[in-house]
């Protein structure tokens, strides 16, 4: 199994709030040190080797050709359409031609009998009758004119679906906000063609099919539906959130999936059916905030560091959740592809590696390297790899309170590094309110 696992059974240093211990940062410093914080793949042309530039060029050809064809969804479902309706009017076309002709021929003998009858009347009724012939006649050849105009119609029919789908050409087609179309130059489109080449290993037909089927979800899955907001369960607000960023500039995503331990609220959200429904629509539109934080631009930070705390997590014997679960895995690695630089899953019981050979099989190897796993005794140090102490949550060792502005992000707020010597003495302000007796 692919994954960072982080364990011991050494304690944890945790760092008080208005208290500094020049031994802990000296620590700490250390540990940061020596696990430098990752960083995301380039989205710079210059950095790509020359496969992969190679292979983005072929890619941002085929997106830009399907466009302008107005192919970039061709599934089938619109021609198909197209060309049972136009087979419908070929066929009906000869049939009514037919009948035409039958009735065509019914009537001139109909008349020569009545001619055989009154062959001894007056010259002047066989001149009225010749007359009516003459006139008969004259609407047979233009019954036969618009049978031939009904052939031509039935054949130009066949012809329209290919000249419809030339014309109907979308430029603006988008994803995630960023312009598809290469053409436009916008400079956001080559890192998200990138992140399809890299989940395809720089293949890019594969990576082209790719985009297409995550186009074609989108268009398809009702989640996306203006309003699908409507019934998202309240209840789970607190199970997934932004909250800081990395020391990279990620934004950070907590999933606490403790939440479940609640058998009401767990038997609301998954107990059925159209609940389960109603979690993945909630878990999709969560994942789509959050990629709208992300600058997807060369050298932005185009991923997010996903922290999963799994304490109180529902176990392997509950089926619904490991349903859930792996509806998300399987939506998310197919159609959100690179949107998620590093998995650290935290707070991690011994039930895990038992629950996770259920859906490994079903991830990719790349998906599987960006799990990191910390058992209880290492979500501090493990998190200090990634996070600055600042960004980290109390309750998971750092000294982030929620709305605190004391460790705020901003450059006031930055909990500063003091490196202390051996045999000497430094000293170290801390402001504090001072509270009255």
């Amino acid at each position: 199994m692919a994954v960072e696992a982080v364990s011991g059974n050494g304690g944890e240093a945790v760092a008080p709030v208005k208290e500094v211990s020049a031994k802990v940062e000296a620590k700490e410093a250390a540990a940061v040190t020596k696990n430098a914080s990752f960083r995301e793949e380039s989205n710079f042309l210059d950095d790509l080797k020359e496969s992969e530039r190679k292979a983005l060029a072929e890619l941002r050809d085929k997106v830009e050709a399907a466009i302008l064809e107005g192919k970039l969804f061709d599934d089938g479902k619109p021609e198909v359409k197209e060309k049972r309706e136009a087979k419908k009017k070929a066929e009906k076309a000869p049939e009514e031609k037919k009948e035409e002709e039958e009735e065509g021929k019914k009537e001139p003998e109909a008349v020569e009998k009545k001619g055989e009858e009154d062959a001894k009347k007056e010259a002047e009724v066989e001149g009225k009758k010749e007359e009516e012939e003459s006139k008969k006649e004259a609407e047979k050849e233009m019954e036969q004119e618009e049978a031939g105009e009904a052939e031509k119609v039935a054949a130009a029919a066949e012809e329209k679906p290919a000249e419809t789908a030339a014309v109907v050409v979308d430029k603006d087609i988008a994803l995630w906000g960023v312009p598809l179309l290469p053409s436009k130059g916008d400079e956001a489109t080559d890192v998200v063609l990138l992140k399809f080449l890299r989940a395809r290993d720089f293949k890019a037909g594969a990576a082209f099919e790719m985009l297409r089927r995550t186009l074609r979800w989108r268009r398809d899955w009702p989640g996306f539906d203006a309003d699908a907001d409507a019934d998202l369960p309240e209840e789970l607000a607190g199970a997934c959130y932004l909250d800081g960023a990395d020391r990279e500039g990620h934004p950070v995503c907590y999933n606490a999936l403790g939440v479940f331990a609640d058998d009401a609220l767990y038997k609301k959200a998954l107990g059925t059916e159209e609940g389960k429904a109603r979690f993945l629509r909630w878990r999709v539109r969560a994942m789509e905030r959050h990629v709208a934080e992300l600058d997807l631009k060369p050298g932005g930070a185009a991923s997010l560091l996903q922290v999963t705390d799994l304490k109180n997590s529902p176990g392997p014997a509950k089926k619904d959740f490991r349903v859930a679960v792996k509806q998300v895995l399987d939506l998310f690695q197919d159609n959100y592809p690179e949107l998620v630089a590093r998995n650290i899953l935290i707070n991690v019981p011994f039930w895990y590696y038992a629950f996770s050979t259920l859906f490994y099989p079903f991830l990719t190897q790349r998906t599987k390297s960006k799990f990191v796993i910390a058992r209880p005794s290492k979500v501090t140090e493990t998190l200090l790899k990634y996070i600055p102490i600042e960004a980290i949550p109390v309750k998971y060792g750092g000294l982030k309170r929620d709305d605190d502005t004391e460790f705020s992000s901003a450059d006031d707020g930055e909990v500063a590094e003091l490196t202390v010597k051996g045999s000497s003495t430094e000293t170290i302000e801390i402001e504090a309110t001072e509270v009255p007796h």
